[in-house]
């Protein structure tokens, strides 16, 4: 069928007037039967890319999905436009599930999304050659790559869609894939002659501020009161012990706050995140464990209070704030113990030695983000091949780093290293050399009489901040290294040499007093692309989203699967009389327009009554 008809789905169905971006381009390859490869970021519209053509090819759509959270966000969503959508997980009992592939095999369906390990399954592959299929959509593609953030075995086996059915177009989408990633995804997954879609991979409205970690509970609290009190956020712990533990503190502190992670039951687990996807106002406090397929488009911050395993699982997590392209911020406090800690998971995992160096370059790349002196998000699109100009909306843009003359400070602490390191029998932290620099007797110092070392006291004209900040930064820059034989022990590299023989000049990032302090934490101010609503319309707003979430509680859904947060900002604002003004706005479809369009006018007429 024709673009035409594409077009004509998004308006009628989805509210949109045109497609954005690669969109077009995508649901036209898809539609003409082409299979295609896309890359684009969370919140810039992937799904959009394989529900209009699912709506404009004849037949049922098939979307591979990993999470069973993500399927029931996205038919609730659907059902809500007046698709015909339904999903096949583990939730549904036998009579739920026989319902489901009835109405598959009678045409009654537009998409169906299945999991891929039931998708493999030789019940789901009998029911799917006895149906219409109009495409396949991969989601969350990067799953099925070694080199990925998320790896998932599963995966590996769907290329059997392209065996069994080789003229059924095929879509793969992810949001977080390298050129190594992208081309095992390719080979996997047999899409050789697919088309490839690459969109940019930059999300202007996200702010990106990292911060050293001194008391990280209280960070993080100032954080939230200052900039996001009453927003809906995530913030990532390593360990299920520290989000309890965090979730309990922010909750005492007036921040209404929930932990999420594996070793929670099930149903507290659901139950949890039916909250967060309904609440406008509640943090979640999680694990990795939580946020894929995450589908709430008003998380207004993503904080990270541990450093992530990788640049890819930091872009993914952070991708979580701002999807709906108002202003959001990716916030994370990390220290030098961070980068001890995840060494030592890598060395201490079960993983072959390949496993471990690729572990190892993804931390490695994780802590050069974190120590740049230059635009975080040019350090972070150049990790995904991608080159841009200073974005004005990082930390490092709004207030930049000044530069210092570190050569001296790096030959102090690169000789301390070799002194200690000499003394193979026992092992010496990064806490231990700056007390010896600071000229600090500890207990331990002088048992080993490290107070008698040259090196003793050298140091004195640096804080044990600065002293942190220059080990952090000679680690970034492979000047020093983790001795996987020790825990936390620093050891030379090939590079050290050419620094402690004064053949090399070392400038490094000065940490200013305002990031070093520990009880201060203060956001450079952005300018945030949000809408401004003058005081009736942001009255009208705050209203709606009362109508709205009562909408949503009768009907058991989450409050943005009625209307997102643009959607009402933009209807506060027009304050529309008719139902002809109402359906020229955004985000409001045909189906929704007779759902609610006369309940909204009559909604804004008694507010001005």
């Amino acid at each position: 069928m024709s673009l035409s008809s594409a077009s004509q789905v998004l308006q009628t169905v989805f509210g949109y007037e045109s497609f954005r971006g690669e969109q077009q381009a995508i649901v036209e390859h898809l539609v003409s039967g082409g299979d295609a490869l896309v890359l684009m970021p969370t919140g810039a519209g992937k799904s959009l890319c394989y529900q209009v053509p699912a709506l404009v090819r004849e037949g049922c759509a098939i979307v591979v999905s990993p999470l069973i959270a993500l399927m029931k966000d996205q038919v609730d969503a659907l059902k809500e436009l007046g698709v015909q959508a339904a999903f096949l997980n583990s939730t549904l009992d036998w009579s739920e599930i026989r319902a489901v592939e009835r109405d598959f095999l009678r045409g009654e369906l537009d998409l169906l999304y299945i999991a891929p390990e039931r998708l493999l399954g030789e019940r789901c592959l009998q029911l799917l050659s006895q149906g219409q299929i109009s495409l396949f959509a991969i989601d969350e593609a990067h799953c099925v790559s070694q080199w990925g953030h998320d790896f998932r075995p599963e995966y590996m086996g769907l290329s059997i869609l392209h065996e069994r059915w080789p003229h059924v177009p095929r879509i793969a989408l992810t949001a977080t894939a390298t050129t190594h990633t992208r081309k095992e995804i390719i080979q996997r997954l047999a899409l050789g002659e697919a088309k490839q879609f690459i969109a940019s991979f930059d999300r202007p409205n996200i702010t990106y501020h990292i911060v050293e970690k001194h008391d990280v509970r209280r960070q993080l609290l100032h954080f939230i009161r200052e900039e996001h009190m009453g927003d809906s956020g995530i913030v990532y712990c390593l360990s299920r012990n520290k989000t309890e533990d965090i979730a309990e503190f922010l909750s005492k502190e007036g921040i209404k706050a929930l932990p999420y992670h594996a070793g929670l039951d099930v149903a507290r687990r659901a139950e949890h995140q039916a909250r967060f996807q309904q609440e406008d106002d509640l943090v979640m406090v999680a694990t990795i464990a939580f946020g894929m397929g995450i589908n709430k488009p008003d998380v207004r911050f993503v904080a990270h209070i541990d450093l992530p395993k990788s640049v890819e699982g930091y872009y993914q997590e952070t991708g979580r704030a701002g999807r709906d392209g108002l202003a959001a911020t990716a916030w994370m406090a990390y220290g030098l113990q961070d980068v001890v800690q995840q060494r030592k998971m890598i060395e201490d995992s079960n993983g072959d030695e390949i496993f471990k160096r690729r572990s190892a370059a993804q931390l490695d790349a994780m802590l050069g983000l974190c120590e740049t002196a230059q635009c975080r998000r040019v350090r972070l699109l150049a990790y995904f091949d991608q080159q841009i100009e200073p974005c004005g909306n990082c930390d490092v843009c709004l207030n930049p780093p000044k530069m210092w003359d570190g050569t001296v400070a790096a030959q102090k602490i690169l000789s301390a290293v070799y002194r200690l390191f000499k003394e193979r029998d026992q092992r010496f932290g990064a806490g231990h050399i700056i007390d010896i620099l600071r000229g600090k007797k500890t207990d331990r110092v002088t048992q080993n009489q490290h107070d008698t070392l040259s090196v003793f006291g050298v140091g004195q004209d640096l804080s044990d901040s600065a002293w942190r900040s220059v080990l952090r930064q000679l680690l970034a820059n492979h000047y020093l290294a983790l001795d996987i034989e020790g825990y936390g022990t620093l050891a030379l590299t090939e590079k050290s040499r050419a620094v402690l023989k004064g053949e090399e000049v070392l400038m490094l990032r000065q940490e200013s007093e305002r990031m070093a302090s520990k009880s201060r934490n203060i956001m450079p101010k952005a300018k945030k692309p949000v809408i401004s609503l003058p005081p009736e319309a942001e009255e009208r707003f705050v209203q709606l989203k009362k109508w709205r979430l009562a909408i949503a509680r009768e009907h058991e859904v989450p409050a943005y699967v009625i209307f997102n947060d643009a959607t009402l900002r933009q209807i506060a604002l027009n304050n529309p009389e008719t139902l002809e003004d109402l359906s020229f706005i955004s985000g409001v479809g045909a189906h929704k327009l007779d759902a609610y369009g006369e309940a909204i006018i009559e909604f804004l007429e008694e507010m001005q009554a």
